[in-house]
């Protein structure tokens, strides 16, 4: 079955967090492919390698976690292409240990990444939105917004802090029609876990049978959802927490 593609970004710039690989990656060029300009902005220098794909694409190297790189990413969306239409907190790390082993600064990486970096970007982004009267916030949860498993408690901490973070987001920009949701994926065959294990993706497609669909996600897929909830179709949408996780979290 083919479909026509839906221009629904088009003329919208956007800033995606974590776009070197993976969920991040999939988002910016699928972005760039319905009509938006990007800031792709990613710790590894491997991120410019974007700009070459498209130029629609800008490309920023910087630490999530620090306060200046969210300055950065909108200072640099501003002078490029003039606005920040919306905003893709996708960068995300995780951890495989238990509570009881885990250092403080252990659990602080994993916090200033996925929570602290969210924090940041969602900020800076929605002072600029706030004088464009509209924006768009989606950011990158799991279903550890919802569940749990042995070895990830900060990771599932995090995700937690982002969903509720979400939520506070929707409620004070909604009166500048600003609208920010959660897109709360599954298991999605990325290299997220290739610094903590042998074989990641390999470990992520097992653990993808144990949901109801049987199989992992593919990066592109989640980008399609996160597509549609930055857009204008999703106007009524805000405050959400949407799942992507193949059923995992109906069971």
């Amino acid at each position: 079955m083919t479909t026509t593609p839906v221009q629904e970004l088009e003329g919208k710039v956007a800033i995606v967090t974590g776009a070197a690989g993976g969920i991040g990656e999939a988002v910016a060029t699928l972005f760039a492919e319905r009509g938006a300009s990007v800031v792709a902005e990613d710790i590894k220098p491997s991120v410019v390698e974007l700009e070459q794909k498209s130029e629609c694409i800008a490309a920023l190297v910087g630490d999530v976690a620090e306060e200046a790189t969210a300055q950065r990413a909108v200072a640099l969306a501003m002078e490029r292409f003039g606005k920040v239409d919306i905003l893709v907190n996708n960068a995300a790390i995780i951890l495989n240990i238990n509570v009881t082993d885990m250092s403080v600064e252990q659990w602080d990486k994993v916090m200033n990444v996925n929570a602290r970096g969210m924090f940041l970007h969602a900020r800076e982004a929605m002072r600029v939105m706030i004088d464009n009267k509209r924006g768009a916030i989606v950011n990158v949860g799991s279903y550890a917004c919802q569940v749990a498993f042995p070895t990830i408690g900060a990771y599932a901490a995090s995700k937690g802090a982002v969903a509720q973070l979400t939520k506070v987001l929707a409620l004070e920009g909604a009166p500048h029609n600003i609208r920010a949701n959660v897109v709360a994926p599954g298991d999605v065959e990325t290299g997220i876990l290739d610094d903590i294990m042998p074989d990641g993706r390999a470990f992520l497609r097992e653990h993808a049978t144990n949901a109801p669909i049987g199989r992992v996600a593919q990066p592109r897929e989640i980008a399609e959802v996160i597509a549609f909830v930055a857009s204008d179709r999703a106007s009524f949408m805000t405050g959400s927490v949407v799942m992507a996780d193949g059923g995992y979290t109906t069971v």
